[in-house]
C-alpha cells in the first residue's frame, strides 16, 4: 500500500546541500493510525533524501496537539519517533493589528489556531486588517484559509461585525471582507440587534471552548492512567481560563500524577 504524505519541505544551505526534511502533516482530529504511519514517512523520506528528517504536525486543536506530541516507540524502547508539533499552545495570540501587519503570515496562522477561541474574534480582526496591505491574490488566498477554518458560530459573530461596520459606515475592513454580506441582510436590522448576536456568539463561542476542553483534558488523563479525586475532578469542571486548561491539556504528556497536571 502506498502512503502518502501531505507535503515534504527540503532545508538546504547557501550551497545548496540538502540539510534537512520535513513531513508535514495536517491534523484536525485523533487517528490512531497516524502513529504507524508517521515513522514510515520519516523513514522513506530519510531513505530517499539522504539527510536527516523529522515530522511536523499541524494540528488547531489543543486535544489533537497533545496526542499528536506524544512519544511514538518503535518496538522496545530501541527506537522512537518525536514529532515537532505546531498548535495553540506554541502559536501566540496576535490581537494588535500593527503586529499583524508587521508578521502577517503569522498573523494568519494565529487567526487559523485561535480564531474559534475566546478572543477570537479580535485575533481575526487583526489578521484581517493585515490583509487589507496584500496584494489580491495574496489576500483572497489567505482569508479562504482563515475562513475555511473558522466555525460556523465564529462565522456568524464575524459577518455581524462587518454588517455593523456597514452601518457605521466604517471601512476598517479590506473590501473582499466587506462582500461577505449582502447588503439585503441589513434592511431591517438595527445596530443594537447586530451587537446582541455578535455579543451573544462570542459567549457562546467561549462556553463550547471551555467545555471542550474540559473534556478533553479528561478523556487525555484517562488515557493517561492518571486518576483524579473529587477535587481535583471539580477544579477541573469550575475551570473558566482558557489558559490554565490549555496548560493542563500540555501537561499531561510526560506527567504521572494528577498534581503534576494541574501545576
Amino acid at each position: 500500500m502506498e502512503l502518502r504524505a501531505d507535503l515534504v519541505f527540503e532545508l538546504r544551505d547557501v550551497n545548496g546541500a540538502l540539510v534537512l526534511a520535513i513531513v508535514l502533516e495536517v491534523q484536525r482530529d485523533v487517528e490512531p493510525d497516524k502513529k504507524f504511519s508517521w515513522p514510515t514517512y520519516v523513514t522513506v523520506v530519510r531513505a530517499r533524501k539522504r539527510c536527516g528528517t523529522v515530522v511536523l504536525v499541524v494540528a488547531p486543536d489543543a486535544g489533537v496537539a497533545a496526542w499528536a506530541a506524544e512519544n511514538i516507540d518503535l518496538g522496545l524502547g530501541l527506537g522512537n519517533v518525536e514529532p515537532l508539533v505546531l498548535g495553540p499552545a506554541v502559536v501566540p495570540e496576535i490581537t494588535d493589528p500593527a503586529d499583524a501587519e508587521h508578521e502577517t503570515e503569522l498573523a494568519v496562522l494565529s487567526a487559523v489556531a485561535h480564531g474559534n477561541g475566546p478572543n477570537g474574534l479580535t485575533v481575526v480582526q487583526a489578521a484581517l486588517v493585515a490583509l487589507g496591505r496584500l496584494d489580491q491574490e495574496h489576500a483572497l488566498v489567505y482569508f479562504q484559509l482563515i475562513w475555511n477554518g473558522l466555525r460556523e458560530p465564529m462565522r456568524q459573530a464575524l459577518e455581524a461585525l462587518v454588517m455593523e461596520r456597514q452601518i457605521e459606515g466604517e471601512a476598517t475592513l479590506p473590501p473582499f471582507v466587506q462582500k461577505l454580506i449582502d447588503r439585503g441582510k441589513l434592511e431591517g436590522i438595527r445596530e443594537g440587534e447586530l451587537k446582541g448576536i455578535r455579543e451573544g456568539k462570542l459567549e457562546g463561542i467561549r462556553e463550547g471552548e471551555l467545555r471542550g476542553k474540559r473534556d478533553t483534558l479528561l478523556r487525555l488523563l484517562a488515557r493517561a492512567g492518571i486518576a483524579l479525586t473529587d477535587n481535583e475532578s471539580a477544579r477541573i469542571q469550575t475551570c473558566m481560563d482558557v489558559a490554565t486548561l490549555d496548560r493542563w491539556i500540555d501537561n499531561v504528556l510526560g506527567s504521572k500524577t494528577a498534581t503534576e497536571v494541574l501545576s
